[in-house]
This record gives structure tokens, C-alpha cells and sequence, in this order.
């Protein structure tokens, strides 16, 4: 039934006329008729009523309309992500990170991603967290992976990760073999804290909002090289997620202790999409290696 039947019997149905819908075809109205009479002799049922103007549907022949409108459709959609996938082999993805992503999920990803689509370029940059999503939300850049606790109307959450901020620690600074901490246990110490720490808005001073006890902090920095760096050499304590420090902490050289606070431990990392536009198939194809990805790592403990 699915064949020539399909385009013969709609566009029967938009001309009302088997010999005007021929024309359009540019085929015989011989080879239209015969078709559409084989398929009523199948179905048992007549689909026109033929009279001297041309041709009118009857009951069942609107069923099957619909259905030959809507299989004509699905299958556009198919032709268009065919379309889509062929020219994935070409493109440009634009993405908008935490620094801490960039240095620990992005480069796996990405060097996975590009075995399969090696010609893919990309726009890859770091922001804070509240940049980051403004920056999906308008356009910018289509995939952003940031802190989503807290978003905006133009983004829409992919994959979403806990990921709460806690202290990273040198192994042998005097904390270190604590298994949680309390807010007031830094105050002593020096800390080590990223460049937002300076906004208003940053994760950790709201969190710290009602905190008595006064803090110091040794460095603010947007080089989580550096701050990693610091925390190694006993300079400070760093307030972060583990992401950035994954493997320095699977090495023994530094230690995550959570904090008491409700506000930190309920973080979550994000990978985020803009909400209004389509998604290209090739970052489609990429959110779904960072999806993964995101998956397979223990942020929370």
C-alpha cells in the first residue's frame, strides 16, 4: 500500500480529480485509477465517490488520508535527518564551561567525539557560572556546562549531576583526616577560592551569608591550575567542587571533605542547552558522550 499510492491518492484528494491530479503528476490517469481502484479492491471499501466533476472522498477515504498525509510527513522528517546526519561529517559546535570541566571532562570527550567526526571544529571558552548560562540563554553558545540549581527561562537542563562544593585539602594539612566540616572549622586557615568568589552571587558567599564566623581567603583566582597548584603546596584550602581535582584526589595528594551546609551539598552541575531552538544533530551527537561522561563520575562524596 506504501508506494506510489501514498503521492497518487493525496494529491487526488487536494485536486479533486483523478485526471487534474495525473497532470500534476505528470503521469497517465490510467496508472492513478488502476491504483487507487487496487487498493479499494484490497481494503474492500471504496476511498472516492466518482461523479461527473471529479472526485470525493468518502468516510474511509478521509481515514486514509490522514494516514497517507501523515506517513508522507514522518517520512520528510526522515529525508531531513538524514539530510542532518551527512552533514555532521562538517561543522562548528560553540561551548561555554566551568574551568574545572574544561581541564578534567571536556578533553575525553572531545577526543572521543572527534574519532568519529574528525572534522568538527570547535569554540570551547570558560566562564563563571551565572555567564555560562546567560550565554546558552541567548544564543552564544549551544551547549553550556555549568552549576543549574538556579535557571534560566531561555536554557534547558540535558543531564544534570550532583556536584556539591566542599574543601580540597593538602593530605597533610591539619584537616584533612576530619570526614566533614562545619563551616566555622576554616576559619583559621587561609583559603584558596575562584575569581566569582568576589560577585555577590557567587555559590559559596550565598551560602555563607549567615555565617558569624569571619573567613579568610589567601587568593581569588580564575586558573584552576593555579588554585590547584596553591592547595598541593599547603598555601591555602580550596572551596570547590571535586571535578576540578579528580585526580589529585584519586592520587591521595589532596582530600574533599564536605561542608555542613544544606546550600553546597544540594549543587549540581548541568549540561545545558538553549531552550529556544532546535539543538543541532552534531552537538546532539556530542551531548550524548558529555551526558555519559557526566554519568560515570562520583561528584558527591
Amino acid at each position: 500500500m506504501h508506494s506510489k499510492f501514498l503521492s497518487y491518492f493525496d494529491e487526488v484528494a487536494r485536486q479533486g480529480s483523478i485526471r487534474r491530479a495525473a497532470a500534476v503528476l505528470h503521469v497517465s490517469s490510467s496508472s492513478v485509477n488502476r491504483k487507487i481502484l487496487d487498493i479499494e479492491e484490497r481494503l474492500g471499501v471504496r476511498l472516492f465517490d466518482r461523479h461527473a466533476e471529479g472526485v470525493e472522498l468518502t468516510a474511509a477515504g478521509a481515514v486514509v488520508l490522514e494516514h497517507c498525509r501523515k506517513t508522507i510527513f514522518d517520512y520528510d522528517k526522515i529525508l531531513h535527518v538524514i539530510a542532518d546526519i551527512r552533514e555532521m561529517r562538517a561543522g562548528h559546535i560553540d561551548i561555554v564551561s566551568l574551568d574545572s570541566v574544561a581541564l578534567s571532562l571536556l578533553p575525553s570527550a572531545i577526543d572521543q567525539f572527534a574519532r568519529e567526526y574528525p572534522d568538527i571544529t570547535y569554540t570551547i571558552r570558560t566562564a563563571q557560572p551565572d555567564d555560562i548560562v546567560r550565554a546558552v540563554a541567548e544564543g552564544e553558545a549551544g551547549i553550556g556546562i555549568s552549576f543549574c540549581n538556579d535557571l534560566h527561562p531561555g536554557v534547558r537542563l540535558r543531564t544534570e549531576k550532583s556536584a556539591p562544593i566542599g574543601a580540597i585539602l593538602n593530605k597533610d594539612h591539619p584537616l584533612a583526616e576530619r570526614d566533614a566540616l562545619d563551616i566555622e572549622d576554616l576559619s583559621p586557615f587561609p583559603l584558596v577560592r575562584s575569581y566569582d568568589a568576589l560577585a555577590e552571587r557567587s555559590l559559596v558567599n550565598l551560602a555563607l551569608a549567615d555565617n558569624k564566623v569571619p573567613l579568610k581567603t589567601a587568593c581569588y583566582t580564575n586558573s584552576l591550575p593555579l588554585a590547584r597548584s596553591m592547595i598541593l603546596n599547603g598555601h591555602g584550602i580550596g572551596l570547590y567542587s571535586k571535578i576540578g581535582f579528580l585526580n589529585e584526589i584519586e592520587a591521595g595528594q589532596l582530600r574533599y571533605l564536605s561542608l555542613k551546609s544544606s546550600f553546597l551539598k544540594d549543587l549540581k552541575i548541568g549540561l545545558l542547552i538553549p531552550s529556544r531552538s532546535n539543538q543541532k544533530p552534531i552537538e546532539n551527537a556530542l551531548c550524548r558522550i558529555l551526558s555519559k561522561s557526566l554519568r560515570m563520575i562520583r561528584l558527591d562524596s
